[in-house]
């Protein structure tokens, strides 16, 4: 029997239509990043003395008109103005500029970042970074893309010619120094790219171990899909999924997870 034709109005699905949107309110948070990017603009400090611009909270309200244009009825979780409280369902998670430190230091490794999670799931997640002139997304069972070609993580580099990449990592330092000595001498290579960037290198096979201690939810929600849909593994550093409490992160092509694992956490490993 041949497969029957889909009937050209039907409705997309919620994670379709989703992509579009998120796609569309990066656009509209780029068009506000332009305005104050390499333009000096006003630097405050929140609560807890990171720092925020009049771009990031323009770029957060372009997002939430575009996101509420479409999705009225869904949450909305935003770094610079918290979130709603209207027990859908759905959640957006966003990070308008995530690397405000390096936006406003003039260097381009900053990005919007777009995600979506259906009753504790991400289920979408958009990495746009302007500068770059890259987007990554990746919709929960469909794949990986970067710039529209599929991404893939690297499935067979050995541990001894691994990259492995360092972003924030203040308190895996404090607490687990020497184990996280032991990995970088167990890898090729060491590289700090941090922010958006070694999660979409990881993602396009071209790194392949990323760690992080000290993140926020908002920053990784999407890229963890990303990642994950490129046929990584995408955990905290101790093993856990990601959820919206999740601060660390452990991130490698599937082969070499198990061996970071091990480094990071000798004392689990002996008492397992």
């Amino acid at each position: 029997m041949p497969l029957k034709a889909p009937t050209q109005n039907a409705a997309p699905s919620v994670p379709e239509h989703a992509l579009a949107v998120a796609r569309k309110a990066c656009q509209a948070a780029e068009t506000v990043i332009r305005q104050y990017y390499r333009q000096s603009p006003d630097v405050m400090r929140k609560a807890d003395t990171s720092p925020v611009t009049q771009a990031d909270i323009g770029a957060e309200k372009a997002i939430r008109k575009v996101i509420s244009q479409h999705f009225p009825a869904h949450d909305f979780y935003g770094e610079e103005t918290g979130r709603d409280a209207r027990d859908s369902d759905y959640l957006w998670l966003v990070d308008p500029i995530d690397g405000t430190k390096s936006f406003v230091r003039e260097y381009p490794f900053f990005s919007t970042q777009i995600a979506l999670m259906h009753r504790g799931e991400i289920i979408l997640g958009v990495s746009h970074a302007p500068e770059f002139g890259e987007t990554a997304w990746a919709v929960r069972g469909q794949g990986a893309f970067i710039n529209g070609a599929a991404a893939k993580v690297n499935p067979h580099i050995p541990l001894e010619d691994a990259c492995v990449s360092t972003g924030n990592i203040k308190s895996l330092v404090t607490e687990r120094w020497r184990e996280l000595g032991h990995l970088l001498l167990a890898c090729g290579k060491t590289r700090g790219y941090g922010d958006f960037y070694h999660y979409h290198l990881l993602a396009g096979g071209k790194i392949d171990i990323v760690l992080e201690s000290d993140a926020n939810i908002l920053d990784i929600a999407a890229l963890s899909l990303i990642v994950t849909e490129a046929g990584g593994v995408f955990t905290d550093l101790a093993g856990q999924p990601v959820a919206l409490d999740t601060t660390s992160v452990l991130a490698a092509s599937p082969h070499l997870y198990p061996a970071a694992m091990a480094y990071l956490n000798p004392d689990k490993l002996s008492h397992d």
